[in-house]
């Protein structure tokens, strides 16, 4: 599988940076609940990339955490 530049530029990022990346993410999830729940939102597609992205990130966190730790 192919790794995208999303995917590039989050295996790129340090801890730190994952988490402010991660803070991000979930305000942007927030924020289309809010769009849909108001029925603002066009493309609810958006959602579920939102959630993928937060769970990438969630990885990455984890996997480099657990680097440091070995």
């Amino acid at each position: 599988m192919k790794l995208t530049d999303t995917k590039k530029s989050l295996h790129a990022k340090n801890a730190t940076e994952l988490q402010t990346e991660l803070n991000a993410l979930l305000k942007e999830q927030f924020g289309l609940r809010m769009q849909k729940a108001t029925q603002q939102l066009q493309d609810t597609s958006k959602i579920k990339a939102a959630r993928r992205n937060i769970a990438r990130a969630r990885t990455l966190i984890h996997q480099k955490k657990a680097g440091g730790a070995a």
